[in-house]
């Protein structure tokens, strides 16, 4: 256990976009500098009760720029992340990274030992 309260040093996994929707959607949004709603929509298959629901509680964390227009006479919405995003998706993923690292090497160890014995 560590001094922090058990907690181990290093990428802390983000509970905001740890959910595989929210992943999903901050990934897919990654690597735009902005997709209209219907784009995100289709492409991480979500329904338009759940991407609204991701996008306010992404935007509310500060992750997601949501900007509302018009093309002619047709509402439309548009998303992008946000540099905090950009920073909070980098970093969770590298937790996840972590996380997997680990658990490889605690496999190998094993397995190592186990040959050993």
């Amino acid at each position: 256990m560590s001094a922090d309260g058990g907690r181990a040093a290093g990428p802390a996994l983000d509970e905001v976009i740890h959910h595989p929707s929210r992943l999903a959607v901050s990934a897919f949004l990654s690597a735009c500098v902005e997709a209209d709603f219907a784009t995100v929509r289709e492409r991480c298959g979500l329904s338009d009760s759940a991407l609204s629901k991701i996008a306010t509680a992404l935007e509310s964390a500060g992750y997601v720029r949501i900007r509302k227009g018009h093309v002619g006479r047709r509402p439309r919405t548009w998303l992008s992340l946000s540099p905090a995003g950009r920073d909070a998706l980098a970093g969770h993923i590298a937790a996840l990274q972590a996380i997997a690292d680990s658990a490889r090497n605690a496999g190998a160890a094993a397995t190592a030992a186990d040959a050993r014995s």
